[in-house]
């Protein structure tokens, strides 16, 4: 027998575009089986569930459960002496070029086992989880061989299982040149499409593929041929692009049909308009902004303009954002880019979802959806914008009917 839930007495930030935050004052939800049944306002609940004994939420604010779309959350070792050095005055690109960055995470992965890893990154995705959180998604991508980038899949599956949330993974093989291929990127890249992303997909751990399209790391003609390998195994596409310099890679992820392009800080207007044709989701990732004190703005005026749906996440990682507050992407967001609060918060819910193709399952309050829902001590959903440091998540209603 299926049972059904009724939530009311809410404020219910459904997020639905049609108007601001999709808001529903004195509102009402009904969940069955995992989903949402029924949501409007409460003076008009059907007949029918009008006998449902009430669950009072006293007034809160209920959102979808948020959706951190973009991170780097599984990794052996630390960063924090390579923090001190930019700190000193060396570049993110300089410490990259010496052997640091990315390749001193790649060697601490590598010779960390599966469940060190697992136990280095349980803390961190539980920090992710206690902000409302019901989806992540985990990149690999500090592995750069197949035995290593396997490992870091299976330990992102590991954390959604452990945890029952849902985790997105997405296959990062192509993040850095690695120490066995430094003088031929162009083999590292057969390797690839080769030997690992074959046998990451026969092994059913990669939801999505991604690349680094930057001069410290693999050029536009470059990943274009793990796309057409990863096209051709059927896998949809995503590409980290313009972070720190301009080489057409969102307009090459646009030209695949990628779900999103990240990042974007150097993004011109071709790529913009090649975005907004696509229907890309451009991602932006204000931690690895302010972490890196960057001074290149990505171009939200000229993204809105054209229409592109724009998400943000954390960039969990260990180098240039070591940020497990999706709540403060979320100020940051608002602070540094000027995103309104209601901007932001679409861009951790439905655009979000968007950007990770379960667009039709979760980031809205809508019948049909999966119940996956967060409940905020807040009186209104600028609120969750607005403070630094604070964390009002009441509890979190997952698939719930209790």
């Amino acid at each position: 027998m299926t049972f059904s839930t009724l939530y009311n007495n809410a404020q219910i930030a459904t997020m639905t575009p049609d108007k601001p935050y999709g808001l529903i004052e004195n509102g009402a939800v009904v969940i069955s089986a995992g989903l949402i049944q029924w949501v409007g306002l409460e003076k008009y609940l059907p007949e029918g569930f009008r006998s449902l004994p009430g669950k009072n939420l006293g007034g809160r604010l209920l959102t979808p459960a948020l959706i951190d779309c973009h991170t780097h959350l599984v990794y052996g070792g630390s960063r924090a002496t390579e923090f001190e050095l930019r700190l000193k005055g060396a570049s993110y690109e300089e410490i990259s070029r010496s052997g640091g960055g990315i390749l001193s995470t790649v060697k601490a992965t590598r010779t960390a086992t599966e469940e060190e890893l697992f136990t280095q990154s349980l803390p961190r995705f539980d920090a992710l989880l206690a902000e409302g959180i019901g989806t992540v998604e985990i990149k690999s991508g500090y592995g750069l061989d197949l035995e290593t980038e396997i490992k870091m899949l299976r330990v992102a599956r590991k954390l959604g299982q452990e945890r029952n949330v849902r985790v997105k993974t997405t296959f990062l093989g192509v993040h850095a040149i690695p120490p066995e291929f430094t003088s031929n990127a162009d083999a590292y890249i057969d390797y690839v499409c080769k030997d690992v992303l074959p046998a990451v997909h026969a092994d059913n751990l990669a939801d999505a593929v991604d690349g680094f399209c930057e001069n410290i790391a693999f050029s536009t003609k470059q990943i274009s041929r793990v796309f057409d390998k990863a096209r051709a195994l059927g896998l949809p596409l995503k590409l980290h692009a313009e972070q720190l310099s301009n080489l057409g890679g969102a307009a090459l992820a646009a030209n695949y049909g990628a779900l999103s392009a990240d990042h974007l800080e150097y993004l011109d207007e071709a790529g913009v308009q090649a975005m907004a044709k696509s229907g890309t989701v451009a991602v932006l990732l204000p931690g690895a902004f302010y972490t890196l004190r960057e001074t290149q703005f990505p171009p939200l005026k000229a993204l809105h303009q054209a229409g592109v749906p724009i998400a943000i996440a954390t960039d969990c990682n260990p180098g240039s954002s070591p940020l497990t507050s999706i709540l403060l992407c979320v100020n940051m967001a608002c602070t540094l880019f000027r995103m309104t609060p209601e901007e932001a918060l679409s861009g951790v819910t439905r655009v979000a979802a968007q950007a990770l193709g379960i667009g039709g399952e979760v980031g809205t309050i809508e019948v049909g959806k999966k119940a996956e829902l967060a409940l905020w001590n807040v009186d209104q959903p600028a609120e969750l914008a607005y403070r630094i440091g604070d964390n009002p998540l009441e509890k979190m209603l997952v698939n719930a009917n209790s």
